[in-house]
């Protein structure tokens, strides 16, 4: 009797259910509004969106503590010539030196938070210091870098300028002006540097001043100095009529080779390096080689 019970009130349960799901009742419009509520919130916050929040935290702080500085009349010159050969904005970088001196600040203490749960001693003095040490060095770095990449940066826009300057000459010699030949060359190479320079250009055409102006700003502006000695050397020819087919042709030979001295330094310095690492090679292999018959010798 009991089975009979239960089997019957299990068949209509489910004949109920499968009654509601085939005919469901009109949804109440609490429930619907609540439904629209609920779409219209934010959604989970995914990897990308973390990532962008992220993002926008390091731009907020890049940007408080640049206005702050600002305020403070500190405007940090010596580094604005390296993040513009980078295309970096000097609020990103503060924020990443104060990020990075935070990190160093926070990495010892945990670790020694660390040590104490697992029941090892660590004196007061330790983690104070060595978050000291380490903060300093997390706001070093980020200038050591930038400074690194930077001149690498700069010394490919430097060959880039002397292709440019053989350029203009080229295009003179073809019976060009200035004007025309500047435009002229900065169209036909490629790479981010010329890209500088046609912006540059497309600049002065936009303002109303002339091109050697924007190149030398230019060269200003990223600290290059073969960019301001051709901006100088045009100006003479707008302001004295000198000859500057030639000097540019003279210029371009010595910015040759200038990178051919660059270059061939730049190998030496290479194979120095490769020396001194082979003869630690060796070194480490003599070791290996004598270091058993030593201990022998001397344990006998």
């Amino acid at each position: 009797m009991t089975e009979a019970l239960l089997a019957g009130g299990g068949f209509g349960l489910g004949l109920l259910l499968l009654i509601r799901t085939l005919f469901p009742a009109a949804p109440l419009l609490q429930e619907s509004v609540a439904r629209h509520d609920a779409a219209r919130a934010p959604r989970a916050a995914t990897p990308r969106d973390i990532s962008g929040r992220l993002i926008g935290l390091r731009a907020g702080v890049g940007t408080s503590l640049a206005s702050a500085l600002q305020v403070r009349g500190i405007r940090y010159t010596s580094v604005r010539p390296d993040l513009a050969v980078l295309g970096r904005s000097m609020e990103g970088f503060l924020a990443t030196k104060a990020l990075c001196a935070v990190a160093g600040l926070l990495a010892v203490p945990l670790l020694s938070v660390l040590a104490l749960a697992s029941g090892s001693s660590v004196p007061l003095t330790v983690p104070l210091i060595g978050s000291l040490l380490l903060g300093a060095v997390g706001f070093v770095v980020p200038d050591v870098v930038l400074r690194q990449k930077a001149a690498e940066r700069r010394r490919d826009f430097q060959h880039a300028v002397g292709s440019f300057v053989d350029l203009v000459a080229l295009n003179m010699a073809g019976g060009r002006g200035v004007p025309e030949a500047l435009l002229g060359a900065v169209s036909v190479g490629r790479g981010w540097a010329f890209a500088r320079i046609s912006q540059a250009l497309a600049g002065a055409r936009l303002a109303g001043t002339t091109p050697w102006q924007a190149l030398g700003d230019l060269g200003e502006e990223l600290a290059v100095d073969d960019l301001r000695e051709l901006a100088a050397s045009l100006t003479l020819v707008a302001d004295n009529g000198a000859k500057v087919r030639e000097s540019l042709a003279s210029r371009a030979a010595s910015l040759r080779r200038r990178e051919l001295t660059d270059a061939e330094g730049k190998a030496g310095e290479d194979s120095q390096s490769m020396l001194i690492a082979q003869l630690v090679l060796c070194i480490g292999f003599m070791v290996f080689l004598i270091y058993p018959a030593a201990v022998r010798v001397l344990q006998s």
